[in-house]
């Protein structure tokens, strides 16, 4: 499995891009980055991030938009028309930008799009937008389109707010470059089921990126993997290698108490016992579990997967 890292998890004391770089380059097993658009750019140019890229030994996995300031009323579904063309043109920066990095995509989570009260948007009408924007920049970009979604925060209702609603969209505009990230915590926020999702997605080549991190369900905590929804995780993992997903694992953890090293280090542990369980015990032995449909037999598979990770 492939690892990538929050880059600003490494740019909460020193705000230094290439100090960041380095740090993450020194860390066994992260061998990809995703980077923020414009927000990571403003110091640096896109050729001076990707020699730094190259000296540290390190990949970018995704570009991932950031919209701010003018666009605290929405992004795409904004009732100012101009501002959301701008939505639009900036998504389509972020695809060159990806495309000069070699990364793997572009991700898109529209954070202010959506709604706090009733009667405050014309929900078709929005949801065209919505469509004319995606399809417009996947039609644009050279490198694959991803949806992120998430159910709230920073709107009390995003538009972009579940598995359903993703599924939909990407129906509907109906692209081979537009797929889906799912972010662990966004789906337990939603009361979703990591894995289902995942399998569903991972089975049909439309999940592009998978952001793994840990909560209680109620924010995005951004917890290290696995230290809350263990038996979650280790599902979706065995998802991830039963279709063979090729993308990178993002660790989109916020490690504000402690060091980012130690943090990012947690993870690739986590991350690494889980493996050695899922291939000691054997894909083809869970799947025969799976298939019962029995909650006894899923016990012990659990039990069983302890004991396999010091086979």
């Amino acid at each position: 499995m492939k690892y990538a890292t929050r880059l600003n998890s490494f740019l909460r004391v020193d705000k230094d891009l290439r100090h960041a770089f380095e740090a993450i380059g020194k860390i066994d097993g992260v061998d990809f980055v995703d980077m923020n658009y414009p927000e990571h750019f403003a110091d640096y140019s896109v050729p001076e991030v990707k020699q730094m890229l190259s000296d540290n030994n390190l990949r970018c996995n995704a570009i991932n938009l950031r919209f701010r300031d003018k666009f605290l009323h929405g992004e795409f579904g904004n009732i100012d028309r101009q501002i959301a063309e701008d939505a639009i043109t900036l998504c389509k920066e972020a695809t060159e930008v990806c495309e000069q990095l070699d990364g793997s995509q572009v991700i898109i989570w529209l954070g202010f799009d959506g709604f706090d009260y009733s009667f405050q948007i014309d929900y078709n009408e929005y949801w065209d937008r919505i469509i004319y924007a995606f399809k417009t920049i996947a039609a644009y970009s050279k490198k694959p389109v991803s949806i992120e979604y998430k159910p709230y925060e920073e709107r009390v209702h995003a538009f972009i707010d579940s598995f359903g609603t993703t599924m939909t969209i990407l129906n509907e505009v109906d692209s081979d470059n537009l797929g889906a990230t799912l972010d662990f915590c966004h789906m337990l926020m939603k009361k979703e089921n990591p894995a289902l999702a995942t399998a569903y997605l991972a089975k049909r080549g439309k999940l592009f990126n998978l952001h793994l991190n840990d909560g209680e369900g109620s924010t995005d905590d951004g917890l290290m993997v696995g230290t809350v929804n263990l038996w979650k995780t280790i599902e979706v993992m065995y998802y991830l290698k039963k279709y063979n997903f090729k993308g990178a694992v993002y660790f989109d953890t916020f490690p504000k108490r402690e060091g980012a090293v130690a943090e990012c280090e947690a993870n690739i542990k986590m991350c690494r016992l889980i493996e050695t369980m899922i291939d000691n015990y054997g894909i083809e032995n869970i799947d025969k579990v799976v298939l019962k449909q029995d909650g006894a037999a899923a016990a012990n598979l659990m039990v069983e997967l302890i004991a396999a990770a010091n086979a």
